[in-house]
Order: C-alpha cells, then structure tokens, then sequence
C-alpha cells in the first residue's frame, strides 16, 4: 500500500512536471509566432501613415488607418511598440523606422498642456533608450520629465490632467498614474530628485481619494486646486460617475504595481492586490478574460469589449507575480497568460495585411463620446507587446 502511495505521488508530480514543460512550450512559440506576426503587420501598417502623423486606428468602413498630431496622448505607442517589435526581431527596418519617429516626436519634451508626457515619450524613448543606452535618449526623458513636473499642484498634491473645462475645475484622471513612471525613472538616472517627490505625492493623493471601497476607481477627480479639496468624482470616459470604467482599472493596476517596483512602499503593492482582485473576481469578467468596456454597464452582455483594457491588465498582472507569493503569483500569471492566449485568438487579432495593420481588434476608447468603438487601437497593440515580452522574460 505505501508503495502504491508513493508511485501514485511520483506518478502526479511528474504529471505536474510535463504540464508546465508543455505549457511553456506552447507559450514560447505562441510569443514567437506573435512577433514576428507583429514585424510583418507593422511593416504594412508603416506604408500608410504620413511622415509627420502617428497611428491610432484603423476605419473598416474606408479602409483607411486614422492618425493623429504628435501632440496626441497616444503619440509614443507607435515607436514604444516599434521597439519592442525590434528588441525580439533584430529587423533593422522596425529599427529605422522606430528612429525616425522618434524624431518626429522629439519636440514633444517640452509639451506642457496636458499629463500626458509619459505616454508620450516613456512609452518611446524610454524604450528606445533601454535597448539602445544611447545617452540622447535618456536626455531626452529628463527633458520631458521636468516638462510634466511643472503641472504638478502642490495645493491639491497631484498632477493637473487636464486644464480648466466646462465641467471640472481641477481635473485628475485615474489614466495619470501611468505618467508617474517616468518621472520616478527620471530621478534616478540623472534627473531632478524632485520628480519623484511629485510622482509619490501624486499616487497618495490618489489613492485618498480615487477609490471606492472595493477598490474600483473613478474615472475623474475633480479638485480646487488651491486647496485640494474634493469638488466631485465623475467619469468622462465611463457608463457613469459610479461604475467601473475597465481601462480605468487597468491605469489603476497597472500604475501602483509600478509604484511598488520603484518604491517597496507596501502601501501601494497592497493596492494594486486589492485592485487585481476587484478586476478578476468580478461577476461581469467574461470567461475569456476581455472585459467589457465597463464592469457596470447594465447592457451586459450587448456591449462592446475593450481589448486595449484586457492588454494593460495582463502586462500589470505579470509584473504584480513578481513582487507575491507563489499562490497568488500563479493567479495572476494564470490570467494574464489566458489573456495573451485569447488575444492572440481568432476573434481578437487581426488577420496578416487586414485592420490596417494593427494587431489587435475590438478595443474601446471612448464609447460616451461615441468615438473608437470596436475598433483597433495603437496602445492595446502596445501593452500586448510588452505583455508578451514580459512573459518570456519572467516566465519562460
């Protein structure tokens, strides 16, 4: 009896031992095939950009790719992905064209009229300089860093969205904690220690008053700038100024598990763990993991997914296994690989030459202003990457 104990024991663990060689397999090739899909894709979609524009969708309907100003929130995702593109190819045409809009968006480093910069130029030159470790580049992000510094608001403690608008006085969007990066970065590879002042003052603010007590965020904040009090908490992008806008949720994951790898302040690994567990243990999560545009839209199921949420969701949660135990790291690989699996799908990415050259498909942006509705984006193109270089880099 205990011999048969023992092999059946052996017999398991060796099971469990195959699984995971097999899965791993099975994920090495899918991040392969994926690349140099994207390689190929991104060739295409390079062909039918102007010189001066960056790329943000793709209409169906005239089959044409729909582009942006540089000064466009989205301007860095198009060279981020380049790079990420170029880091698993080595295709020196990824590689000139990721430098050539660099330079186009260069002159981005001293934009000072929204929060954006981070996207911006972390998103591109930070890519872009950790590949490459050419001195220009990290010049460039301090530049840029010092720029997004000065919307800081030492009444309010956080850093102004947007300015003044019809309907908010001191706007502070949830989407803000992703620019945090690059000023924490900033201040510590050569740069104005004082970024990174702003960056913590900014995600504690944050945290006070953005979340809800299931840890959902609210889109907007709005504050009097002098004082820092709490005017309202509103959405602009959400169903509504109670629910759960998922991208939100993912800005929200995403930016105080970044706080933690910077900070070890366990303040903000305990909420992005708290915010993981809003996003996965949600009863509106479909089973494939994308979520809808919103968690709280009362026309669930007949709504639109947002696979550029389920992208920035996946590539937190693969970092957030870094900093817990073994677990809850299985959790949150586990769901962020099933994810990547269902992304790289059928019903989610793009056939080769078709959306315009985009990866992704059925993407949200912004769905109350009726604009990029089931559509691909440039930024889900983007975090799926870098989803998939962070996989293979962690867990292969």
């Amino acid at each position: 009896m205990i011999l048969q104990k023992i092999a059946v024991a052996t017999f398991s663990f060796i099971y469990v031992i195959s699984a995971a060689q097999s899965d791993k397999k099975k994920m090495s090739k899918l991040i392969r095939d994926e690349f140099e899909f994207a390689d190929k894709q991104y060739k295409y979609l390079m062909k039918s950009i102007p010189p001066d524009k960056m790329p943000q969708s793709y209409n169906a309907s005239t089959q044409k790719v729909s582009t942006r100003d540089i000064t466009w929130w989205c301007s860095g995702f198009y060279p981020g992905s380049l790079w990420l593109i170029y880091e698993q190819t080595n295709d020196p045409e990824i590689k000139r064209e990721a430098e050539r809009v660099l330079r186009i968006i260069e002159p981005n480093k001293t934009f000072t009229k929204d929060h954006d910069l981070g996207f911006m130029m972390f998103t591109s030159f930070g890519n872009a300089y950790r590949i490459t470790k050419d001195p220009a580049y990290k010049e460039i992000i301090i530049t840029s860093a010092e720029s997004l510094s000065t919307r800081f608001k030492p009444g309010m403690q956080a850093i102004l969205s947007w300015d003044k608008m019809a309907d908010f006085k001191g706007p502070v969007i949830i989407d803000n904690m992703m620019n945090l990066e690059m000023l924490i970065w900033a201040a510590k590879n050569g740069g104005n220690k004082k970024t990174e002042e702003i960056a913590i003052a900014h995600a504690n603010t944050t945290i006070k008053n953005h979340f809800r007590s299931d840890y959902s965020s609210y889109h907007v904040i709005d504050y009097n700038i002098n004082t820092g009090e709490v005017l309202g908490k509103k959405t602009f992008q959400g169903y509504s100024d109670s629910s759960a806008w998922a991208r939100g949720q993912g800005w929200a994951l995403y930016g105080y598990t970044m706080m933690y790898r910077f900070t070890k302040d366990e303040k903000y690994l305990n909420q992005a763990r708290h915010i993981a567990k809003f996003i996965l243990n949600n009863p509106t999560l479909p089973k494939d993991k994308i979520p809808y545009w919103d968690f709280n839209d009362p026309k669930i199921p007949d709504v639109p997914h947002d696979a550029s949420a389920a992208a920035i969701i996946a590539s937190a949660l693969l970092e957030l296994g870094q900093y817990v135990k073994t677990e809850e790291k299985e959790e949150y690989v586990y769901n962020a690989q099933q994810i990547l699996v269902n992304l790289s799908g059928e019903q989610y990415q793009a056939q080769p030459g078709e959306n315009g050259g985009f990866l992704l498909k059925h993407s949200t942006g912004g769905l109350p202003l009726n604009s990029e509705i089931d559509v691909p984006l440039i930024y889900a193109d983007y975090y799926f990457l870098e989803a998939l270089k962070r996989y293979k880099d962690w867990y292969l």
